[in-house]
């Protein structure tokens, strides 16, 4: 690992990098993602997905900072993004959400596998365990059973 002396950083920030983008990528989808879902909701019921989507929105800033930092250009937001089903009601929004938040979780345990640096570590669980915390009230609203996974992400 890079900040354990192992003589190997830049191999290794090379991985740690790519996982990265692979995480940017999720993270982009998300801030995308909620929009729909917010157009879904009650307007009563959009504060969830408000305060999830300014959840992903500073952890994709973060990345893309971090990655241009180490030189790497971040790779952008698509134009638009496949939903993986219709999303005609607000048990389908919290659905939606869980595919958010579920494909968050895998990108950042693939960060984990990959982080060289303690401080991408540390980003990567702060970002995976959010976004598992979030997927288990959608779950909840969704009617999803179980609410929480063993071993999220894999």
């Amino acid at each position: 690992m890079a900040d354990d002396g192992a003589g190997e950083g830049a191999q290794d920030l090379t991985a740690e990098n790519a996982a990265l983008e692979q995480a940017l990528a999720a993270e982009h989808a998300a801030v995308w993602g909620y929009g729909v879902v917010g157009a879904a909701l009650a307007p009563g019921a959009r504060g969830t997905a408000t305060t999830a989507e300014a959840a992903h929105r500073d952890v994709r800033d973060t990345v893309a900072t971090l990655l241009s930092q180490r030189s790497v250009e971040p790779p952008g937001a698509k134009g638009g993004y496949a939903l993986p089903f219709p999303v005609l009601s607000p048990t389908d929004a919290a659905a939606l959400a869980v595919v958010l938040e579920d494909g968050a979780v895998a990108a950042w345990v693939r960060v984990l596998d990959q982080a060289a640096e303690r401080s991408t570590r540390e980003l990567a669980l702060e970002a995976l365990t959010g976004a598992e915390v979030r997927a288990v009230g959608w779950r909840a609203a969704a009617g999803q059973t179980p609410v929480t996974r063993a071993l999220p992400g894999l």
